[in-house]
């Protein structure tokens, strides 16, 4: 994996930033407190959310805004990813309201999916991620400060044994389950053989016969006792017949004796009904003659020559037909005024509205010439800029009118001259070893000379041929003095040349920075140019349009003056048909109240003469009642000679003896069905016992069966357990071995000292540090610099380890250390400088490092320059000359 690119805004302290990672060492540089951390803070909350952060979620907002935005670029097996987040602080709570990972495969939404998402494909999740690759600042000493217990959790989750330890308790839980289980299934195996050996003691089939021969006497003695009850019934419905009869006709004389007082009764009530309807006849009568008086006073305030109905309904018509007409003329007229007035209105609405947008392009018009202004002014200062630099090139330039190279060949110039330099030097060097070769000779020579023997063949002088050499061995030497002193005054020139020519390629790169610099200038003039003539024409185009929307305005005015008058004149005229509609309302009036009176009038006729219907109906009902009467009276008398005394009292008797006998009977039954139903109850729990005893018998084998498919469960889940135990046992030796080999491995290549002589790492993950003497320590013994470059090899040994047992589909995170040189000193920096090398050539595809310290940046492939405003307390990237020339 390596992060490729990362994008804030209002994230902590930057407002807005830009930052490309590449592959290799990336330094992140700058003062304390400008902000370095954050950086890398926005990449682990980018791919882990709030889980990532030590603080609140709000905490992450720019002072001043609402929200942040982060977005993370990536790569993972050769597929690039790219993660954004969006979190809302509006004062009450922050919240992430969006959060996507796009993917090769598609797009993922949310927080919950996106952090599942990456915690699967990293195969780590963000506390993981920390211990594995992310120093960050103040923790350097984590994992060696940290007890074996808890660097055994973190390593253990690391290589994936926490997941064997995992399946160890869930196989140890399922042990303990089925332990439970098989408990509770023995207990009911138990409990099973207790119910039946209870039952069994009961002896149910014995019971069973007894009950059943018992049953058929009861069933017998129920048999008789019915029939001699169904004997005594019949007995009782023929006295009951008798009675019955008997008191039918009793019934009978009863009802025929209360018909004739009912008929009575209502003949009495028809007659005072008939005397209160003469009252109520007389009554509308006189009322019908108060009404048609009063019909022939309203006719005299009408057109009528009489007070007649039809008459007053047939001009009430045709005032009403009138009254019409000037409805509708009313109608007519009054939507014209409201149209009119409204037409008026509309008009004098959209001269103001006209008037306004005239006004508001006469004020765009002068923003604009403002503008054009500030444009001009801009683009002057820019051919200010301009002339300015074109002097200071051609004053870069002027330096090269002496100069042995022309301008543009500088470099090359120099790489020449560094050339001739390292062959002089190469060649002084030489010289200089031929010298004291040479002097050595004399030397040599010299002594064998004073010793009497020939220089070079170490003979006695006398007879030898050699001596003279002597002279030639010093004329070498003095030779090669003088070539040396020629070379050094060759060095001496071309260093001279070297440094006048470093000073020409200095003024070259200044010139390109100058020309980039004019290139901008250029731009920006050109570019304020076309804005002022843009705005300028669009000045002018706004004043046309307030021209013509001005003249529009007057004639909407115009428009406005003419509906008004129109609309009065209608005014006037609806004034006039709704007084004529007024008067023919009045007389309508006039006319239906004489027609209500005439009505009511002959409303009151006619209920008299209806009344007077119903009292001559009424004395035809009472005379049919008196005859109805008189049968009534002669049915009365048939009945009162139909009585057989003798008859009735005999019936009373046998009705007395047999009720008599069917309650005792009664009771016996009851009493037998009761003993009946008891003893069949006995039967069916009996039944039941032999029932329950059998399907105890079989529930017992079942269960039986279970409990030794529970024993088998157990052994299995045992065994599991216990394969679970020994294989992480086994695999975190392995592990500890591999880890302790790349520990001291790394330990030894950056910590230069003789004092230790290796490092042990135990089964449990416990550190010790042994001397050259054996001694050993504990890593909280070694001082603060040792300690932090301790814990840094071992981080870095646990990336080798997981980096070495991970393959291609699933590669580490980028190795980040965040100020890693806060306990080191300038000697342990240098040794952090080769551990980051050493990692970078074992093939760490990026290392993120941030820091203060000059010898880390110069060890870097690329550095990123973070600043901090002092004013406005905001951090920026500084890495391209445009920001520069911003400034």
């Amino acid at each position: 994996m390596r992060f490729t690119r990362v994008s804030l805004r209002n994230f902590k302290c930057y407002e807005d930033a830009d930052v490309r990672l590449d592959r290799g060492v990336t330094v992140i540089h700058g003062l304390n407190g400008s902000g370095k951390s954050s950086l890398l803070e926005a990449c682990f909350f980018a791919l882990y959310g709030a889980s990532a952060l030590d603080k609140t979620l709000d905490e992450i907002v720019t002072i001043g805004a609402e929200e942040a935005e982060i977005d993370l670029w990536f790569t993972h097996a050769d597929s690039d990813y790219h993660v954004h987040r969006r979190v809302r602080n509006t004062g009450e709570r922050a919240s992430t309201p969006d959060c996507t990972l796009e993917t090769p495969s598609g797009s993922i939404d949310g927080v919950t999916d996106v952090e599942e998402y990456v915690g699967d494909l990293l195969r780590m999740d963000a506390e993981a991620f920390v211990n594995c690759a992310y120093v960050r600042q103040g923790e350097v000493n984590k994992l060696i400060n940290a007890s074996p217990s808890t660097r055994q959790d973190m390593l253990d989750d690391l290589l994936q044994l926490g997941k064997l330890e995992d399946y160890r308790q869930r196989a140890g839980d399922a042990r303990l389950g089925v332990e439970d289980v098989k408990t509770n299934v023995a207990g009911k195996l138990d409990q099973l053989d207790e119910q039946i050996e209870a039952k069994e003691a009961e002896n149910p089939h014995d019971t069973l016969a007894s009950l059943k021969s018992e049953l058929a006497d009861v069933t017998e003695d129920i048999e008789n006792y019915e029939d001699q009850r169904e004997t005594a019934r019949e007995t009782l419905e023929d006295a009951e017949s008798v009675l019955d009869a008997y008191e039918e006709k009793r019934a009978e004389l009863d009802d025929v004796a209360e018909t004739i007082r009912d008929v009575r009764e209502a003949i009495a009530e028809t007659e005072s009904e008939r005397e209160e309807l003469a009252d109520e006849i007389g009554e509308h009568r006189e009322q019908a003659d108060d009404l048609e008086a009063e019909a022939d006073e309203l006719v005299a305030e009408t057109e009528l020559d009489e007070a007649d109905a039809e008459a007053a309904e047939a001009k009430r018509g045709e005032l009403a037909a009138e009254r019409e007409n000037v409805t509708e003329r009313v109608s007519e007229v009054a939507p014209e005024v409201s149209k009119l007035s409204t037409e008026a209105d509309n008009a004098a609405e959209r001269a103001d509205e006209l008037e306004e947008r005239a006004a508001d392009l006469r004020e765009a018009a002068d923003e604009l010439e403002a503008e054009v202004e500030e444009l001009e002014a801009e683009r002057e200062e820019a051919v200010e800029r301009i002339e300015e630099l074109d002097e200071e090139i051609a004053e870069e330039k002027a330096a090269f009118e002496d100069a042995p190279v022309e301008f543009g060949n500088a470099e090359a110039h120099l790489d020449s001259l560094n050339a001739d330099l390292d062959d002089l030097r190469e060649r002084r060097e030489g010289v200089r070893a031929d010298r004291q070769s040479a002097e050595d000779r004399v030397e040599e020579a010299e002594e064998l000379l004073n010793a009497g023997k020939c220089p070079e063949c170490g003979q006695p002088i006398e007879g030898s041929p050699h001596v003279e050499s002597v002279d030639e061995y010093r004329e070498r030497v003095a030779d090669l003095e003088a070539e040396l002193d020629t070379i050094e005054e060759d060095v001496e020139d071309v260093t001279r040349r070297i440094d006048r020519t470093e000073g020409l390629v200095e003024r070259e790169r200044e010139v390109a920075d100058l020309e980039r610099n004019r290139e901008l200038a250029v731009e920006r003039r050109d570019d304020r140019e076309d804005a002022a003539s843009e705005a300028r024409e669009d000045a002018a185009e706004k004043r046309e349009q307030a021209d013509d929307l001005e003249a529009e305005a007057g004639d909407a005015r115009e428009e406005a003056e003419s509906k008004r008058e129109q609309a009065e004149a209608k005014r006037e005229e609806l004034a006039e048909l709704n007084a004529e509609q007024s008067t023919l309302k009045e007389r309508i009036e006039r006319l239906a109240d004489l027609a209500d009176v005439l009505e009511e009038a002959a409303d009151h006729r006619e209920a008299a003469d209806q009344l007077a219907e119903k009292r001559a109906s009424l004395e035809d009902r009472n005379r049919e009642r008196r005859d109805r009467l008189s049968d009534l009276r002669e049915r009365k008398q048939r009945l009162e000679a139909d009585f057989d005394e003798d008859r009735v009292e005999a019936a009373k008797a046998d009705e007395e003896r047999a009720e008599d006998y069917l309650e005792q009977v009664e009771s016996k039954l009851d009493d037998l069905h009761e003993r009946r139903d008891e003893l069949q109850g006995q039967i069916g729990a009996a039944e039941n016992a032999i029932e329950e005893l059998e399907a105890l018998r079989d529930q017992r084998e079942t269960v039986a069966a279970r409990l030794d498919e529970l024993q088998e469960i157990h052994d299995e889940v045992s065994e599991l357990e216990s394969m679970y135990g020994d294989l992480r046992a086994e695999l975190r030796q392995q592990n500890v071995a591999k880890l302790e080999r790349l520990l001291n491995e790394t330990f030894e290549l950056v910590y230069q000292n003789d004092s230790y002589a290796r490092i042990e790492l135990s089964g449990d993950y416990e550190l010790t540090v042994y001397q050259k003497d054996g001694e050993p320590l504990e890593p909280e013994q070694l001082s603060g610099g040792e300690r932090a470059l301790f814990n840094l090899s071992l981080r870095c040994a646990i990336y080798r380890l997981l980096a070495e047992g991970i393959d291609g589909e699933a590669p580490l995170p980028p190795l980040i250390l965040d100020e890693p040189t806060v306990f080191l000193d300038s000697g342990h920096v240098s040794q952090l400088v080769e551990l980051v090398e050493q990692m970078r050539r074992m093939g760490v595809e990026q290392i993120v490092v941030v820091s203060h310290d000059d010898e880390l940046v110069d060890a870097a492939d690329d550095v990123v320059r973070v600043e901090k405003d002092a004013t406005t307390n905001r951090s920026r990237v500084v890495r391209d000359p445009e920001e520069v020339l911003a400034d």
